[in-house]
C-alpha cells in the first residue's frame, strides 16, 4: 500500500522497491497458503512453511543491511515484518508442531 501511495517520488519508492514489493506480496501469499494446509495436517506444506519463513528472514536481513538499494522508510517496515516473521520461526521450528508433524 505505501508503494502505491509514494509512487510519485522516485526518491522513495525505486524499482527494487517495486520489485521487493511484489515478492513479498507473492511470498506471503504463499506463505498464508502453507499455513492453511498445514492446519489442516499437511507435512509438506509445513515443511514449505518452515524453509519460505527461514529464506524470507534472510532475505530481510540483507534487505537492512544493503547499504543504497532501498529507501530507509522500506527498511524500517522490512525490519517489523522481520521481527514478526521471527516469531512465526520459533513456533513452526517448535518441539509441539515438530512432533505433530513428525514422519510417522
Amino acid at each position: 500500500m505505501a508503494i502505491y501511495l509514494l509512487r510519485s517520488d522516485t526518491a522513495l519508492v525505486n524499482d527494487a522497491v517495486w520489485i521487493r514489493g511484489s515478492i513479498v506480496v507473492a511470498s506471503a501469499s504463499l506463505m498464508f497458503v502453507c499455513a492453511l494446509q498445514s492446519a489442516r495436517g499437511s507435512r509438506g506444506a509445513y515443511r514449505r512453511l518452515r524453509i519460505i519463513s527461514g529464506v524470507m528472514v534472510a532475505a530481510i536481513a540483507a534487505i537492512i543491511a544493503l547499504p543504497d538499494a532501498f529507501p530507509l522508510w522500506m527498511k524500517i517496515e522490512q525490519g517489523v515484518c522481520g521481527l514478526l516473521l521471527i516469531g512465526v520461526l520459533v513456533i513452526v521450528n517448535g518441539s509441539h508442531l515438530r512432533g505433530v508433524f513428525a514422519a510417522r
